[in-house]
């Protein structure tokens, strides 16, 4: 298959603690070369050194240091929550599925995952759309209809982004319910219109004899 292109948007940004937390979660590694003196990262053998074969999860960040260009010192595997599976019950109905459980950074973390050139990278980066178009309508309805609900219940399933979502229709929803109450700011002459009138009503009055 050929290499899949990764879209805009998915490279790491240095200042959003989002994208440093994405960068923290676990990928499946098998490493193709001898490490020495990291054996303890492993926690099912006692041997020194870290051997070509060893199995082990990285966080992400370091995982694409390992694996970039000619260092080949591993080879990543995709996570469990976006093999075959689950992109199975995705595509089924991506609603039904606690995102927040699997991962508060679903789509984030499925972004980076697109860096690292996977076999399966074409099928991720379509499930990572579908279930986002899937479970859109289902978020904003809600936000647009819980003025009085518990949100607790309605967000437990959503991935962080998901949430930064529903808190902004909840922001809108607010907006318009001030409005319809007159509580926004209300409309008021200008400074400069107000002290043209003045100075008119000023002129109009007439002088002492």
């Amino acid at each position: 298959m050929a290499a899949y292109s990764v879209p805009a948007g998915v490279c790491t940004n240095y200042f959003n603690i989002d994208d440093i937390l994405a960068s923290q979660e676990k990928v499946p590694c098998v490493f193709n070369a001898k490490v020495s003196a990291l054996g303890y990262l492993d926690q099912s053998t006692t041997d020194v050194d870290l051997n070509v074969g060893t199995k082990l999860e990285l966080p992400f960040w370091l995982a694409r240091f390992l694996q970039k260009g000619a260092r080949n010192i591993v080879t990543v595997d995709t996570p469990k929550t976006y093999k075959e599976g689950y992109r199975n019950i995705f595509t089924a109905d991506p609603n039904v599925v606690d995102l927040h459980r699997l991962g508060p950074f679903f789509y984030l973390f499925g972004g980076k995952l697109l860096t690292l050139q996977l076999p399966d990278a074409e099928e991720i980066a379509d499930v990572l759309l579908k279930t986002f178009q899937g479970r859109f309508r289902k978020i904003m309805d809600g936000s647009q209809n819980a003025l009085h609900a518990d949100l607790t219940s309605q967000t437990s399933v959503l991935d962080d982004q998901e949430r930064h979502l529903f808190a902004a229709g909840q922001d809108s929803l607010h907006g318009f319910h001030r409005w319809e109450k007159r509580e926004t700011e209300k409309l008021s002459t200008s400074v400069m219109v107000a002290n043209h009138r003045k100075r008119k009503r000023i002129g109009a009055m007439p002088t002492a004899s």
